[in-house]
């Protein structure tokens, strides 16, 4: 039987694009997807290791970029973000209802082994290292290298 596969390509930073990728990633991971998650741009804010605002990287501009981002715990809603307090009301509405709310996604991601992949011309652009991530991105990777890991799979992007 040929191998089920899902890559899901994560161009935004915005908090409801990144709880639909981990929702669509750990659901397929269950029923025993293979799942590759790529992080590319403002997708990358949400595997920092450093979260909050910190000047991380390595030029003057890269540093004022990854400070404005901010990582995963302050992602802003991408429609009626209302000064940044939206996020913490749709984690609210999230545990209220019993739904898995971001960071039980993550963890869950990590758990059913979901590869969450970096993109490398992204964290050269932003001037981030590894490090910088969380200790599950286990590959940056450039894209032709994404294509042939995704080989077979279903791709999605979201932006």
């Amino acid at each position: 039987m040929d191998e089920k596969k899902l890559s899901i390509i994560c161009f935004s930073g915005d908090f409801d694009k990144a709880v639909a990728a981990f929702t669509l990633a750990t659901g397929a991971a269950a029923v025993n997807y293979k799942v590759n998650l790529f992080f590319t741009f403002w997708g990358l804010n949400i595997l920092k290791k450093k979260q909050g605002r910190a000047f991380i990287g390595r030029g003057f501009l890269a540093r004022v970029f990854n400070f404005l981002m901010g990582g995963s715990k302050k992602l802003p809603l991408s429609r009626l973000n209302f000064g940044g307090v939206s996020p913490d009301l749709m984690t609210y509405m999230m545990k209220q209802k019993n739904v898995a709310t971001l960071p039980e996604l993550i963890d869950a991601a990590k758990a059913l082994n979901v590869n969450l992949i970096a993109c490398e011309m992204a964290m050269h652009i932003l001037d981030l290292k590894k490090e910088d991530l969380i200790p599950e991105v286990k590959e940056i990777i450039g894209v032709p290298s994404f294509l042939e890991l995704s080989k077979g799979a279903q791709i999605i992007f979201i932006s």
